[in-house]
């Protein structure tokens, strides 16, 4: 797994590792690409380690939502402009599966995950095959489950973890057992 993680945009609190990382966010972050709300927004917050070919990362996590949009999960970055983030976002006073792909422009679709209490802990798998990235998520130790495939260039990115709180500052979120290596089969229907 790569060590070389660095910040962009580093929260006001944070401290650990791969193993154990923990945050909490800065007031008004976000990361967004004009559609829909006309603005651009590179300011969330993202603990990013270069990553090249194919690979798997997964994390497990943990957040205080109840903010509309706070927000944690993973980001593939290749630069302000071409992007993945994934995870869990809080919207219409419930967690939601969330997935924005931005080249150019942002677009955001969500898997509601009502009766999931905020303290729900959640695992993220990213797996780049080629210029295509599978998403997939497991609640409370469930099955791995398809979020979204979505393409994005076969270039040089930065991977991990990220957090955002667009309508407040002091979201927490606990990151654990960060793990990037070798992309799993291209089976998308096999756990």
């Amino acid at each position: 797994m790569p060590q070389d993680f660095t910040w962009l945009n580093p929260p006001p609190r944070w401290s650990g590792d791969a193993d154990t990382l923990e945050l909490e966010t800065g007031p008004n972050t976000d990361f967004w690409r004009e559609t829909f709300y006309g603005f651009t927004r590179d300011t969330g917050h993202a603990w990013l380690a270069p990553v090249e070919g194919d690979f798997t990362a997964s994390v497990r996590f943990r957040g205080d939502y109840g903010t509309l949009y706070d927000q944690a999960g993973l980001m593939l970055r290749r630069d302000a402009a071409c992007w993945i983030k994934a995870g869990i976002e809080f919207s219409d006073g419930m967690l939601n599966a969330s997935v924005v792909v931005t080249d150019g422009r942002s677009d955001w679709s969500v898997i509601p995950l009502p009766g999931e209490a905020p303290e729900t802990e959640v695992a993220l798998r990213l797996t780049r095959h080629g210029d295509a990235v599978r998403v997939q998520v497991a609640i409370g130790g469930a099955p791995w489950r398809l979020a979204r495939l979505a393409p994005f260039p076969a270039d040089s990115a930065g991977l991990g973890p990220m957090a955002c709180s667009p309508e407040r500052g002091g979201f927490r979120a606990r990151f654990e057992g960060l793990e990037i290596g070798p992309a799993i089969a291209r089976d998308l229907h096999a756990d």
